[in-house]
């Protein structure tokens, strides 16, 4: 027995599996098929159908020109880089963030071809808000960062309630209010997309005294390789793609300046600690810019992973040499 709620290779039309695409239509099942459909249904597999998981290995967008890319944590690091990237390439932007001053300054440094707007990524309708202003600015969305991140450090057991709100509101559920605030309108487009995860190599290099963030990574990545199999399922022109930064020169370590007051703060020794050590390896990590080149190239080329340093092949192999080993995974070298 698979996992239920799996899709089989179940034909919409005739009712019988089929590895593709029965003969009566050559085509995958669009999304207003599944929602009108009285012919398909639920069954239990161990895999995805085979043209969920081809269709996620295609890329679909090579030209950013025309195109409006939403980014949050656009104040500063890679968002602030991403947005001066792909505006470069003729894109429009909104540059979104907590922090409006920030947002505000990277839109100016664009021009008239991007606009700032206000986000906490953790509250859904304020997500919802951005979404709106975003089509109302430019009429359309074809590109979508979830970008937005922050750093919480710290024994697990000592971290309180509030030090997960924190980071598991910002670093996951900004991805989750992200996805379903974007992709039911972009889908409604009908026109290419694609949507970038930030998680970190964090994602598949654990280290101690830092759970709530590193926690809070292997669920972004979760979560971008279901959405992107979500995507193929219903035949969305949607790409999806999770970026895993290395070392970089950003300010994550010090992102505890836009902690909300209903989180409180936190003074502990240990949280403290892991922040210093954190902030010095950052402070010799490449520019925010370098993650540029990757991303444009992993979203035209169709990527899932989009690495910004090649040390990620061995960081994940070591992980999964461990684990087929049954054994805790090291913590790997992170440059």
């Amino acid at each position: 027995m698979g996992f239920p709620g799996c899709l089989s290779d179940l034909c919409l039309h005739c009712r019988r599996p089929r590895p593709r695409m029965c003969a009566g239509t050559r085509r995958r099942p669009r999304p207003r098929d599944l929602a009108r459909s009285r012919n398909w249904r639920v069954v239990p597999s161990f895999s995805a159908p085979t043209w969920v998981t081809e269709s996620c290995q295609h890329g679909t967008m090579q030209d950013f020109d025309g195109k409006v890319a939403v980014i949050t944590g656009a104040a500063s690091g890679i968002g602030a880089a991403l947005a001066a990237g792909f505006s470069s390439e003729g894109a429009k932007v909104v540059a979104a963030d907590i922090d409006l001053a920030g947002a505000t300054a990277t839109a100016d440094a664009i021009g008239d071809s991007a606009v700032a707007k206000e986000v906490d990524v953790a509250d859904r309708a304020s997500v919802e808000a951005l979404a709106d202003a975003a089509w109302d600015a430019f009429g359309q969305v074809d590109l979508l960062f979830n970008n937005a991140g922050v750093f919480q450090a710290g024994l697990m057991w000592e971290r309180t309630q509030a030090d997960w709100d924190w980071v598991l509101g910002v670093n996951v559920y900004g991805i989750i209010n992200g996805v379903a605030a974007f992709v039911p309108r972009m889908i409604a487009q009908d026109t290419e997309g694609h949507i970038v995860n930030t998680a970190s190599v964090a994602a598949f290099v654990a280290g101690g005294f830092s759970s709530p963030y590193v926690v809070s990574k292997c669920a972004a990545f979760s979560l971008t390789e279901c959405l992107a199999l979500d995507l193929a399922g219903v035949g969305a022109k949607i790409g999806a793609s999770v970026l895993t930064p290395s070392a970089i020169d950003t300010a994550i370590a010090h992102t505890a300046r836009v902690r909300g007051e209903r989180y409180g703060t936190d003074e502990s020794e240990d949280n403290a600690f892991v922040v210093e050590s954190l902030s010095q390896m950052t402070a010799t990590g490449i520019s925010p810019a370098g993650v540029i080149g990757p991303v444009m190239a992993g979203i035209r080329a169709g990527d899932f992973l989009i690495p910004t340093k090649p040390s990620y092949a061995n960081q994940i192999r070591v992980r999964y040499d461990a684990l087929l080993e049954r054994r805790v995974p090291p913590t790997a070298e992170v440059d």
